[in-house]
């Protein structure tokens, strides 16, 4: 099943700009684009790319930008609830041009709804009841730079994560309107980003998760985050947003859900994408793809936001530490720091979260004992028992999933 619909182009059918187009940006220019004619395909002039980095904090590190790719350092992810301007970036092709939002729509269909049905925005948001959950988003690849050997792809440090606030309509509730046959098992989102090649006909991104998780009070359809309209780049004006999972089942720039009888087999589920090894491998090795299972719940792991690596810490001074822990689908029950090496820890203060789904907010105090150099290591325990590994986890070809225990160095002076 393929619903991918590109936005109206800039561009006519043989990739050039159109001359209406060429019109309009000479217009917004007030001058001549000189040698307009000799403009590649699919080129559009520099002065007209949105810049995803205008509105974003200036520490924010870019792995990519085409398509963009941006981390945060891990001390910018300080925040309860993380801001726009601190949120991760993770693209897979172009942001659609010329958003209509008057005229955008959401379409439920697939094999297994009993009605196709279509939603204005305006549908969505006097027919249904909205709800604000806050929501962890992390990069299926968060940590791969942490992985030797290498793997290839971003090399995600700790700064693929969030957990802004969104709000929008329950996809259950958009579902029950709709009607689901009994077969019903899997979802497929579709948006309308753009191949990086700008050729319509090839699909960007198109992920989904089983029906059962579909189904959950937190999954939303959701038109704001933060109280404000979803920044364009991180897919106005409307986002799947699925706590708990890899982000990159949260499609951006959402215009269809598929209602699927089988497990969803758009662009990036099949393959090797946004999957893991069955069975443990030797670092280095490469299954065959029958070999590989689809990533669903992200793994236990939490982040120090507080201080930044690197801080000179004056002798006889108490050290205080703060940052958030995450657990997937599950709820995190203990927070612990080392100062050792791991050799012994010491039990943090944890937090409940704001809702399930969202990320807890963890501090510490501590002492250290003379002037040198300490690294303090954080580690994580969900509720069934399952904790952080401290260094690095079970390799896998295409890098994902590390949750190794995050570490900052500290200098006593």
């Amino acid at each position: 099943m393929n619903n991918n619909q590109s936005t109206p182009s800039l561009f006519n059918r043989r990739g050039f700009l159109k001359t209406s187009s060429l019109a309009t940006l000479t217009s917004l220019l007030g001058t001549n684009i000189v040698f307009a004619d000799h403009l590649p395909r699919h080129y559009l002039p520099l002065a007209f790319s949105v810049d995803p980095m205008a509105d974003k904090h200036k520490d924010m590190v870019v792995l990519n930008d085409k398509p963009w790719n941006v981390e945060a350092t891990p001390y910018l992810l300080d925040d309860a609830v993380t801001p726009a301007d601190k949120m991760f970036i993770r693209n897979n092709g172009l942001i659609p041009e010329n958003i209509d939002v008057a005229k955008w729509t959401l379409t439920i269909n697939g094999e297994s709804v009993k009605t196709t049905k279509t939603y204005t925005l305006n549908d969505l948001k006097t027919k249904f009841k909205p709800y604000t959950y806050q929501l962890v988003l992390e990069c299926g690849g968060n940590g791969r730079a942490g992985y030797f050997p290498k793997t290839a792809g971003n090399q995600w440090t700790e700064g693929g994560v969030s957990c802004a606030e969104w709000t929008g309509v329950r996809l259950k509730d958009i579902l029950a309107d709709v009607g689901l046959k009994d077969d019903a098992v899997y979802i497929g989102y579709y948006g309308k980003d753009l191949h990086l090649s700008q050729d319509p006909t090839k699909a960007v991104i198109s992920r989904g998760v089983p029906i059962k998780k579909a189904l959950e009070d937190e999954t939303l359809i959701a038109w704001a985050m933060n109280g404000k309209d979803i920044p364009l780049v991180h897919g106005y004006p409307l986002r799947l947003v699925i706590g708990g999972w890899p982000a990159s089942v949260s499609g951006k720039w959402l215009n269809t859900i598929a209602i699927r009888n089988k497990v969803h087999d758009g662009a990036k589920m099949t393959g090797k994408s946004y999957r893991v090894p069955i069975h443990p491998v030797v670092p280095g090795v490469d299954p065959p793809e029958s070999e590989f299972k689809i990533i669903e719940s992200m793994p236990i792991k939490s982040v120090i936001t507080f201080p930044r690596t690197g801080l000179e810490l004056p002798s006889g001074k108490s050290l205080s530490l703060r940052g958030h822990a995450w657990a997937g689908d599950r709820v995190v029950k203990e927070m612990h720091i080392s100062t050792d090496f791991g050799a012994t820890w010491q039990k943090a203060d944890l937090k409940a979260p704001k809702n399930r789904l969202a990320w807890q907010q963890w501090t510490a105090d501590t002492k250290l004992p003379t002037q040198g150099y300490y690294e303090v290591w954080a580690r994580a325990t969900d509720d069934a028992g399952v904790s952080q590994p401290m260094v690095m986890p079970q390799w896998n070809p295409e890098g994902y999933i590390n949750n190794a225990c995050h570490r900052i160095a500290v200098k006593v002076v």
